[in-house]
């Protein structure tokens, strides 16, 4: 037996007796995810990216969209439940004309008054449907929005506070659910989760927590290029790199995400397809910067960018990486010119160190909150180990506190400040960079300063406020892009974070699975897919 597969072979065994009716069907596709639970699914999901790219997109729509149908470009907004939408001259009221005809899986239509609902339940503590997990889910995502109102069944307004051009990336993430399924539901959402309603082209069929959750098609789908060609998709939670690797090797599950490296050869070898596409994810310590954080240093935090070889470390990644240049990728057209080059010079760190204070006889210990896997989190114990044998050879010796995936989005929520982090002053954390918000602006931002936001480690910079205030008040495209170069120069050249590699979203998939076209980001379209006899 393959050293991998060892101590995976109960978990391995867990999946086929879950899975054993379905083990020889036609039609059903079995994928083994990181994620240590089912997703919820209520409409704003947990578990990260892939959370929303399993339970999230698949049985639920937003007003505004990604394009997933190619793998040769970035994908692109595109419109959902929304058909049309534009800013008015205030640059503050934004106007969405809604599709005609949609209608929930129960049944029930979408109007502008549903979307008000939605709205309702992660904004409004005082209304009767606000669910407080949702809410920690869907809040934060959607900072600009002041205020909103159904004009008629079709037609929606959302205010903004200031003027904000990312606000269609910001919908992007909000989901929606069925207000007459709540309802149905004695507005229980504990009911509702297990048995919700959406308008995605998938439907929640079956849902065991920890063990597995079925969809199947909705053959109803407002858009019919994307009814699913499946019978079944069925997501198993597999948080463990080699459990999911003998599942997949010994044909119980026949997709797997983020394969270990040293996996891969015995799956090519066995005819498994890996595939893999640059998409807009990073790998990085998000830094604290309250007051006594060693990070407050630019010269530790430069130190620590050039001590990491990056190069060295794409063996254990199996080459599956893009070494970091900066928080975004080098081909980002909104990379710009930095002027600190972050790649590995142990001479010239140890020299800031130096000249910070620190050396053999005084070192540095920080600490860092890390998670053992995730969605994106790629292979996050190994990954911090090599991190923290290279930090220790410019004196800076780390610390773990190693915590499950949920909880870690909850201390990331929670902010540096919050005695939960019990004094951590970096966490590990992956992120998508798809958009100027979510890319950028959330991370920083002190107006989103945690709990408030994801400004996890309470960083203000008035010349970065700036900035981020002149790209939400550019709304010519072109324009903008010369704003965010500026913004992503100031990232990398104050070094910022602990940069130190983009992911390529690696999956393991059978040979029999066909029809996928891996997108550049975070989510996928499982539609088109089809399994072969």
């Amino acid at each position: 037996m393959p050293k991998f597969l060892k101590g995976a072979v109960a978990i391995a065994t867990a999946v086929a007796l879950s899975c054993a009716t379905m083990a020889n069907a036609q039609g059903v596709l079995r994928v083994g995810m990181t994620a240590a639970d089912i997703p919820l699914t209520t409409g704003q999901t947990d578990q990260g990216g892939e959370g929303m790219r399993f339970m999230g997109y698949t049985v639920y729509d937003s007003l505004i969209e990604w394009d997933l149908t190619s793998a040769d470009k970035p994908s692109v907004l595109i419109p959902g439940l929304a058909t049309e939408w534009s800013v008015g001259e205030d640059e503050l009221t934004w106007t969405f004309a809604l599709r005609e005809g949609v209608t929930f899986h129960d049944g029930s239509p979408l109007t502008a008054e549903v979307v008000v609902w939605n709205l309702d339940k992660l904004l409004d503590s005082e209304a009767e449907q606000y669910d407080p997990r949702q809410s920690a889910q869907g809040k934060s995502r959607i900072p600009a929005v002041a205020s909103y109102e159904a004009v008629d069944d079709l037609t929606l307004t959302i205010t903004t506070t200031v003027p904000d051009a990312t606000l269609p990336y910001q919908l992007a993430w909000i989901l929606m659910s069925s207000k007459a399924n709540w309802e149905a539901m004695d507005k229980d959402w504990e009911k509702v989760a297990m048995a919700p309603s959406g308008t995605g082209p998938w439907k929640l069929e079956t849902f065991v927590p920890r063990e597995r959750a079925e969809l199947v098609p909705n053959a109803d789908y407002w858009d019919e290029t994307r009814i699913p060609k499946l019978d079944k998709m069925v997501l198993i939670p597999l948080p463990e790199p080699n459990a999911r690797a003998a599942a997949l090797l010994s044909g119980q599950v026949d997709w797997i995400e983020a394969p270990a490296p040293d996996t891969i050869p015995a799956m090519t070898g066995n005819g498994f397809v890996i595939s893999s596409n640059a998409y807009p994810h990073n790998w990085t310590w998000h830094l604290s910067r309250l007051e006594g954080s060693p990070w407050n240093d630019i010269r530790v935090r430069k130190a620590a960018n050039m001590a990491i070889d990056r190069e060295s470390m794409m063996p254990l990644l199996g080459g599956l990486m893009v070494p970091a240049k900066g928080f975004l990728p080098p081909s980002s057209q909104w990379f710009g010119e930095p002027t600190f080059d972050p790649s590995y010079d142990l001479e010239a760190a140890k020299a800031l160190m130096t000249e910070a204070g620190y050396g053999p006889d005084n070192r540095l210990t920080v600490k860092a909150l890390i998670s053992p896997s995730g969605s994106g989190q790629m292979l996050p114990l190994p990954m911090n180990e090599y991190v923290q044998q290279s930090l220790a050879e410019v004196w800076i010796d780390v610390e773990f506190m190693v915590v499950e995936w949920n909880q870690m989005i909850n201390l990331w929520r929670a902010g540096a400040a919050d005695e939960a982090v019990d004094g951590a002053n970096s966490i590990n954390f992956t992120y998508f960079i798809q958009d100027p918000f979510t890319g950028l602006i959330r991370h920083l931002d002190e107006g989103l300063i945690a709990p408030n936001g994801t400004n996890w480690g309470h960083y203000i910079d008035p010349e970065m406020q700036a900035l981020f205030e002149e790209i939400k008040t550019t709304f010519d495209p072109e324009a903008q892009t010369a704003v965010l170069q500026k913004t992503h120069e100031k990232y990398v050249n104050d070094a910022l974070f602990l940069f130190v590699t983009h992911d390529v979203a690696p999956r393991a998939l059978s040979p029999k699975v066909e029809g996928f076209v891996q997108a550049q980001n975070w989510y996928q379209n499982f539609s088109s897919i089809s399994m072969a006899d």
